[in-house]
């Protein structure tokens, strides 16, 4: 789709999804943030809309999904924290206790993992740190269905290893 056209359809819709943006936000102003979001990233994306398709359709999925987006960062971003001075006198409270199973444990976890090979460990420990699919995906060149086979793949061989280094029981629930 050319620039012109795709400014064309947008002219076209713009009070709808305007509206729209209005009927999720329920305030103008966040509206608008919505409205130019949702511009910003259909413009962006214009490549990939497919000629003969619902273009209004595509621009109001598009809106819906950057709300939910910001409405799942904001739900997260709101959240109240104790002060320090309650964790710490907690932390403080409590009596120091012997790790050193759990220690060895991990040192021992950390032996198996590295006996995995690069492949499949680089995108498992990736995830464990906290990266999601797409980021590995990109940081390692990689389609994303490889980096999620490959993270299974190393799930189920520490998995294995461990069943077979502390027993059949160990990831049985309660």
């Amino acid at each position: 789709m050319t620039t012109t056209r795709f400014n064309q359809n947008l002219d076209q819709i713009q009070n709808l999804l305007f509206a729209f943006a209005v009927n999720l936000t329920n305030n103008r102003e966040d509206a608008k943030d919505l409205y130019q979001d949702t511009v910003m990233r259909a413009f962006a994306c214009q490549d990939r809309f497919e000629d003969g398709t619902n273009f209004k359709a595509w621009c109001t999925t598009i809106m819906r999904n950057c709300f939910i987006n910001e409405y799942r960062k904001r739900r997260t971003r709101n959240r109240v924290v104790q002060p320090m001075e309650v964790n710490s006198e907690f932390a403080f409270s409590q009596a120091a206790r012997n790790d050193a199973g759990t220690i060895i444990m991990m040192k021992e976890l950390r032996i198996m993992l590295d006996t995995i090979d690069d492949n499949h460990r680089v995108p498992f420990e990736m995830f464990f740190n906290g990266f999601g699919y797409q980021e590995i995906s990109e940081q390692l060149h990689l389609p994303m269905g490889t980096v999620k086979s490959r993270i299974f793949f190393a799930r189920k061989k520490m998995k294995d290893m461990i069943q077979c280094s502390y027993g059949m029981g160990y990831f049985r629930r309660a």
